[in-house]
């Protein structure tokens, strides 16, 4: 599990002004309709579409090789396992250890995610979570990139969540897998009445099902004796993705990007989770960071080799698997080409 070796262009100081900007962030107006949400695109917006998706489609249809190649230039310029842990000093620190679900995906100490100090009853070692900000430029989506949270770190992510004001949670695994493995705990299941985290409090106000799948939660967030208006939050889980594996289709992924990808960057950053925190998690943030910077007319975003490397520097492993880097390839061409047929749809009205 490696990654190449470039430095992070998220640093602590970043970090320190997503948290002190986010504070006052308005709230966003999420839609809970069960069906897919459709983006309307400028003339602009349609003809970057139709540049990217000749380039990705060229690729895919005509030198298919070249884009295995592409994830084995990737794999072959991986972090070896000592760069690592001399990176990875903080989560590798005694009284930290325990809070890594997997011992081989760590955070780099360089852009990690700092909570504050607790003075409550737990061990505080430095405000260590084992999340990764996560992003290439600062005109589309920051992602904070964890690992599913374990029952004793439940309440470190939701000070996450409070502490840098994340609007959205992209929850991309079940709790069990098939083979019944534990890949997550319930920390966000409050159906039945308020659930407390410690000294957090989560109460879901709304919860729908959509068409693809996907369940969607409007959580509201606060610590029990504050008396700050609560977070509302937009959770989205897919169980239906399969470890180290792709969906059978795109819908789905695709849908989550309609759903958030208007959330404004500067709201505060999405986070995205899975079991680790790097294959799916990874797969899902090159979707929605490629189709994102396409829609500005960032053409370095048909670089896949880039973003992948960019995401690598900032999180270990991003992207784990051949099939993982593919079905890169099939949600962005089937999102663009879906992009530019709704647009059209829309024109000839």
């Amino acid at each position: 599990m490696a990654t190449t070796s470039t430095n992070s262009s998220y640093t602590s100081d970043t970090a320190a002004a997503v948290s002190t900007t986010t504070t006052e962030a308005e709230s966003f107006d999420f839609s809970f309709d069960s069906t897919m949400p459709r983006l309307t695109l400028s003339g602009d917006q349609l003809r970057y579409c139709y540049q990217a998706l000749g380039s990705f489609k060229a690729k895919k249809f005509n030198s298919p090789q070249v884009i295995r190649q592409e994830f084995q230039s990737l794999q072959a310029n991986r972090m070896t396992a000592l760069d690592m842990r001399n990176r990875c000093t903080v989560a590798l620190n005694s009284i930290n250890y325990s809070k890594n679900r997997y011992t081989d995906v760590l955070p780099f100490d360089d852009n990690r995610v700092i909570l504050n100090q607790c003075t409550d009853y737990r061990s505080s070692a430095r405000g260590y979570i084992n999340a990764s900000f996560v992003m290439t430029s600062e005109n589309v989506s920051r992602f904070i990139a964890t690992q599913g949270p374990l029952s004793h770190t439940s309440e470190d992510f939701w000070e996450m969540i409070i502490q840098f004001r994340c609007p959205v949670i992209v929850m991309l695994t079940r709790l069990v897998d098939n083979y019944y493995t534990v890949k997550c705990v319930d920390y966000f299941q409050a159906e039945d009445g308020p659930r407390e985290f410690g000294n957090i409090c989560i109460a879901t106000k709304r919860i729908q099902t959509t068409d693809n799948s996907l369940i969607l939660r409007c959580l509201e967030v606060k610590y029990k004796e504050s008396e700050e208006p609560p977070l509302s939050v937009l959770h989205v889980q897919y169980p239906e993705w399969p470890d180290h594996g792709v969906p059978e289709d795109t819908l789905a992924v695709r849908e989550i990007f309609k759903r958030i990808s208007n959330v404004p960057p500067s709201l505060g950053p999405v986070v995205v989770h899975c079991s680790a925190g790097i294959g799916r998690t990874g797969t899902y943030c090159v979707i929605h960071n490629t189709i994102q910077r396409v829609l500005i007319g960032d053409m370095t975003a048909l670089n896949l080799v880039n973003t992948v490397t960019t995401f690598r520097s900032q999180r270990i492993g991003m992207v784990q698997t051949l099939e993982q880097y593919y079905f890169c390839y099939d949600a962005i061409i089937d999102e663009l080409e879906n992009l530019i047929s709704d647009s059209n749809a829309h024109v000839s009205l």
